[in-house]
């Protein structure tokens, strides 16, 4: 049981030290959501009335979205992040193309 239960602590220091890349991951993934939806679902439904695309993508990048902000929370309260940086990274998420352009910000700080 020790044994385990120092594996444990060691798997949290470990996630703890990596948590930005794990953000990163993350970030592009909910990016590249967001990407599908617009250009590629958003079409799909308006030109060739296929409304299905946006129903499975929407809830699919919703539920990145959700997953995204919860994540960013835990790490910029680890972290110490600013107010105003945590908005930035936020924000980021919501506007195509930005979080390409904050996971190189992301990445200096890892």
């Amino acid at each position: 049981m020790p044994t385990l239960l120092a594996d444990w602590i060691y798997r949290f220091k470990r996630v703890k030290k990596d948590m930005i890349g794990y953000l990163r991951i993350l970030a592009i993934i909910e990016g590249v959501s967001l990407l599908v939806l617009l250009f590629i679902a958003m079409p799909l439904k308006y030109y060739f009335a296929a409304p299905q695309a946006v129903s499975v993508v929407g809830m699919t990048h919703g539920l990145l979205f959700l997953a995204f902000v919860g994540f960013c929370l835990w790490v910029s309260q680890q972290k110490k992040w600013s107010e105003g940086f945590f908005m930035l990274v936020i924000i980021s998420s919501v506007i195509p193309f930005a979080t390409f352009a904050m996971d190189r910000k992301l990445k200096t700080m890892s």
